[in-house]
């Protein structure tokens, strides 16, 4: 294919992301802050730019996947900035995990310069993306949602569709890691009772996925917690925090009552006091163990 896609963000998921796009036959620009994490897409042929703006081309696509809404709405900000280099006929994919509020907020400011912006959050950890395992929840314009299709077909192996509302697939995202972040807590507390009470931690986890809750939520987390292996991190326990403050901050907009989205925030908010921000997500677990007095 002669398209080139712009991307910006080659963190954890974006690099995956970006290497599936290259082989699916489309040629890339890429930025990144840290520009040596380009090195192995510009091996493939990629072109590395100096600024963020410098990877779109007029009327063109570009694929933003950074870490919260403070850096997404810096990189859309202003004169110089990517989304007017864009300009009218242009789409902005947004793969980022941000507030439904700041989808909306953008796609206004966008579509004033004549640019599509349409919200592609993903469910799947790095080597799922590797894989093109993720599932892509889509909302936004329903003409630049068929143009990209392609695109996300290419990094995913299901596409969901949410229609034109920008903030519905960010809504989804945040209902999906709510889910997730509810059963990280669940597997803890399960696997501590079953400690606590003499019984190896591991053994319950393999019983409880091979009968009960054999899916890959369980099975994946589980294990990291049922054996306390929280490095490296697939998803940074700070980006989690970030989530769930997100979810409380998107259910108080439409009073919707979530008490244990507040339990979760406890939970996150000790293990960030205790300087693990670095770790998995589901290290919050220790926090279980700790409060049932047993040390890790």
């Amino acid at each position: 294919m002669s398209e080139t896609i712009g991307m910006i963000g080659l963190g954890n998921m974006g690099t995956p992301i970006a290497e599936n796009i290259q082989r699916a036959g489309y040629s890339l620009k890429v930025y990144n802050r840290t520009a040596s994490k380009a090195a192995a897409l510009v091996a493939s042929g990629a072109k590395s730019v100096s600024a963020a703006a410098e990877v779109a081309s007029k009327g063109g696509i570009v694929i933003t996947m950074v870490s919260d809404d403070k850096a997404l709405e810096a990189l859309c900000s202003g004169p110089d900035s990517f989304v007017s280099r864009l300009g009218a006929g242009g789409i902005h994919i947004s793969m980022s995990t941000i507030a439904p509020a700041t989808a909306r907020r953008l796609a206004a400011q966008h579509e004033m310069l004549n640019v599509a912006y349409v919200a592609a959050p993903v469910f799947g950890r790095p080597e799922a993306a590797a894989a093109r395992q993720l599932a892509v929840c889509v909302s936004g314009p329903a003409a630049a949602r068929t143009k990209v299709s392609p695109i996300l077909a290419a990094v995913g192996r299901s596409i969901f569709e949410f229609g034109e509302d920008p903030g519905a697939a960010n809504v989804v995202k945040l209902c999906g890691n709510f889910l997730l972040a509810s059963a990280v807590e669940a597997l803890a507390e399960a696997f501590t009772l079953a400690e606590k009470n003499g019984i190896e931690r591991t053994r319950v986890f393999k019983m409880l996925t091979q009968t009960l809750f054999p899916c890959p939520v369980y099975q994946g987390y589980g294990q990291r917690i049922a054996e306390h292996s929280y490095e490296p991190a697939g998803f940074r326990l700070a980006l989690g925090f970030k989530d769930i403050n997100l979810v409380l901050q998107t259910a108080a907009e439409v009073q919707m009552p979530m008490p244990t989205a507040s339990l979760l925030h406890d939970r996150w908010l000790s293990a960030m006091a205790k300087k693990r921000e670095n770790l998995d997500w589901a290290a919050v677990a220790l926090g279980v163990s700790e409060d049932a007095g047993i040390k890790v």
